[in-house]
């Protein structure tokens, strides 16, 4: 005795068709002149959804990969209450990793047609044994709004090793591609058209001319002396025997004006860092002026002695040389200061 099945309402097969081992899912409906209506099979896992696009079973694919599912197409029939479709299920020759097969059925170009099943009467699914024909149960499907243009009617559950019918009743009204795609079946969509220009469209404006970029800084470099072609090396300001002065820096002397030098490394590090006025170390293979201890005019041991005409020779030149000195301390030229370097020949010459 079939089963009347209520919209969510499901039978066992265990219970209600003992021993079965095929079923087929009927399929039926009525509609007016111009209305094409297929039906269609996705065989889902546990995530409820396919399994894989081929294992979408409709009228471009009529059968599952396991073979167990096979869409046998059209009835024959059309009238009213005649199955139009028919899909059979081997239920022992299911994959172990489908849990349930859902049953649909879309119209076909329903937007550009301007139908739905609105205008679809008596649509119906009914399971059968499909070894003996008998009916087992029945779902008379009733749109809820109308405007659907695809609806599942129904699905075949795993129940532990039973397998349970189930009548869902569920509408889309995207067409056959919102169940495929909302059970995961990747769907084409054709790409949408290019908007067409305007005949006369207006030549876009030329762009302003971009401001030039501002120049960049220029921070003048510190001169540096360069040796005449053909020339030696210039040695170390401070120490001939440091090397080549590979260093430029501001030397301030004791008398006169500040004056770049090239030195060394180590004695540009030591004239940058001692305290002006003067910063002058030893060098050797010069002479070196000898700081003589300051006497005092009247000595102890001299008592009121005078000083003679050498004296005063000698106070005269030291103070002309002074003279010299300021002068050249308040002259706006550069002094001509003369290094002498010395080399050491053969014959121990000097010039």
């Amino acid at each position: 005795m079939s089963v009347a099945l209520t919209k969510g309402g499901n039978v066992s097969l265990n219970r209600q068709a003992p021993g079965v081992r095929s079923v087929r899912v009927c399929l039926g409906w009525t509609a007016g002149p111009g209305y094409d209506l297929d039906a269609s099979a996705l065989l889902c896992g546990a995530s409820g959804k396919v399994l894989t696009d081929q294992h979408f079973v409709f009228f471009n694919n009529l059968q599952s990969p396991d073979g167990a599912v096979r869409h046998l197409g059209a009835d024959g029939g059309g009238g009213e209450g005649e199955d139009r479709e028919r899909i059979e299920v081997r239920l022992a020759d299911v994959s172990a990793d489908v849990q349930k097969v859902v049953f649909a059925v879309a119209i076909y170009d329903a937007a550009q047609r301007r139908q739905a099943f609105g205008q679809v009467r008596g649509a119906y699914v009914r399971l059968t044994d499909a070894d003996g024909g008998a009916e087992v149960a029945r779902y008379d499907v009733i749109p809820e709004t109308g405007s659907e243009t695809a609806m599942v009617f129904g699905e075949l559950y795993r129940n532990g090793a039973d397998w349970k019918f189930r009548a869902v009743g569920q509408g889309y009204a995207s067409g056959l591609a919102g169940i495929a795609t909302d059970f995961g079946v990747d769907v084409l969509q054709p790409a949408p058209a290019a908007p067409s220009a305007p005949a006369s469209a207006p030549a876009p404006a030329p762009l302003p001319p971009m401001p030039a970029a501002a120049p960049a800084a220029v921070v003048p470099a510190v001169p540096k002396t360069q040796p005449a072609t053909g020339s030696s090396p210039v040695t170390c300001f401070f120490d001939p025997t440091h090397g080549v002065g590979s260093a430029v820096v501001l030397w301030q002397p004791q008398w006169g004006v500040p004056r770049q030098v090239e030195t060394c490394a180590a004695c540009a590090q030591r004239v940058q860092t001692t305290v002006p006025p003067f910063y002058t170390p030893q060098q050797a293979g010069y002479p070196q002026q000898q700081v003589q201890p300051h006497v005092p005019a009247q000595q102890q041991d001299q008592g009121g002695r005078r000083f003679g005409t050498g004296a005063m020779l000698g106070a005269g030149a030291a103070g002309l040389v002074g003279g010299m000195l300021l002068n050249e301390a308040l002259s706006d030229d550069e002094p001509q200061v003369v290094v002498n370097n010395y080399y050491e020949d053969d014959d121990d010459s000097f010039f």
